[in-house]
């Protein structure tokens, strides 16, 4: 079973399929047992990369069938299970959206880089670039924008061995609107999105269970998943 004992939160999301960039996110909680997940809140809208899922590298977890894989400037979200590692937001520490926070977080600084140059030897991490000696990147993503889809969000531990091209910086994170795709991230309301980074809570271990409908059902036995209905 992929999923750790010492996960009790989980962010299940499930797609119609492959292609869709678009699915429905239900956050759940461990109670006793191992499969006791019980659902927090009502599932929610969220939109995938604009080309919709292929599998990414996150905890071992074997598909149940032949599946393509996810790959740099692919436009798919990834699928497969994953840690959430962080937090991140234009509120700086301290203050009461920052302060409060359980797991990890990060001031989106104008100064903060996202790397998705896969030549860099930071490729797939988030750096201050005020504090590293060799900016060896062509590329990178701004981690303090002019819109409010960075205001607040989740770090998705995707690709942590740094394999080149296999696909970097994946977040949770404020969509632009409803119905407009993401270039590989999971996007949701800024309501949405404010309550479950008040929700997470590291010591919980979270993770997020990202699959299309079909590889949910051909999976969710065998990964001890909760049952979702929408």
């Amino acid at each position: 079973m992929p999923l750790p004992l010492a996960s009790n939160q989980l962010l299940l999301c499930v797609s119609p399929d492959w292609a869709t960039p678009a699915g429905r996110l239900q956050r759940f909680l461990r109670a006793q047992s191992a499969n006791d997940w019980q659902p927090v809140g009502p599932s929610i809208p969220v939109m995938l990369g604009r080309s919709g899922l292929a599998w990414g590298r996150g905890l071992p977890a074997e598909p149940a069938g032949e599946v393509r894989l996810k790959s740099e400037g692919d436009g798919c979200a990834p699928a497969g299970i994953f840690v959430i590692s962080a937090l991140f937001g234009y509120a700086k520490p301290g203050s009461t959206l920052a302060h409060p926070a359980k797991l990890p977080y990060l001031y989106a600084s104008p100064d903060l880089k996202a790397i998705d140059d896969p030549a860099s030897s930071h490729y797939n991490r988030i750096v201050d670039q005020s504090s590293v000696a060799c900016r060896d990147w062509t590329s990178c993503e701004d981690m303090r924008r002019d819109d409010q889809r960075y205001a607040i969000g989740a770090v998705v531990a995707h690709n942590l061995e740094q394999a080149p091209g296999a696909g970097s910086c994946i977040f949770l994170h404020v969509w632009e609107r409803e119905g407009v795709p993401t270039a590989g991230c999971t996007a949701m309301s800024l309501a949405d999105m404010t309550e479950i980074a008040r929700w997470l809570d590291g010591a919980a271990a979270p993770v997020l269970v990202q699959l299309p409908r079909a590889e949910y059902e051909a999976l969710r036995e065998a990964w001890g998943l909760p049952l979702f209905a929408a």
